[in-house]
């Protein structure tokens, strides 16, 4: 019988494994530093790894929760050891913040990428990252009530301009 915590292991390991195989495309294509500098300045402007925060956190917790449930006697002692583990992870962090710089120094030229970091470093900017889920929640709301109108009258009006269509059935032709 493996134990929560091998079988976690396996997991990490085959995860890493095929994260790995799959980011090998985007190492291959070159960037410039310049344009790599203006991507990470980009990423940082718009918080994007921000969301990722706490896979390292949460990873750290849901080990020690499986470790103490096999040891609750030794419940401060893996306590300590994850937390020790975990540090010695954190550093990989920076990993993750080039891989994405690679990916938008992809998706975008150097000069876009130092105009959308410009741009988010700016009031405006940092209020839209800020207001942004907020105007999208409300937008998607919008839409649907929208949507649902249009369906509304869009159902009456060719219900009616069917009934136009096809005159009534009078008593004699339907005999």
């Amino acid at each position: 019988m493996k134990l929560p915590s091998e079988t976690l292991r396996r997991g990490l390991c085959v995860s890493v494994a095929l994260l790995g195989l799959s980011a090998a495309p985007a190492f291959a294509q070159e960037v410039s530093p310049s344009h790599l500098a203006a991507a990470r300045e980009a990423v940082d402007a718009l918080d994007t790894t921000e969301q990722f925060d706490q896979i390292l956190l949460n990873a750290a917790t849901q080990a020690k929760a499986e470790l103490i449930i096999n040891n609750p006697n030794l419940q401060a002692e893996i306590s300590n050891m994850v937390d020790d583990e975990a540090l010695k992870l954190a550093p990989r962090r920076g990993d993750l913040e080039s891989e994405i710089a690679r990916i938008y120094a992809k998706l975008f030229t150097e000069q876009e990428l130092r105009e959308i970091g410009q741009f988010y470093q700016t009031e405006a900017g940092k209020k839209l990252l800020a207001q942004g889920p907020t105007a999208s929640r409300d937008m998607m709301a919008a839409a649907d009530v929208w949507a649902s109108g249009i369906v509304r009258d869009l159902r009456n009006a060719t219900i009616n301009a069917a009934a136009k269509l096809a005159p009534p059935a009078t008593a004699s032709s339907t005999q």
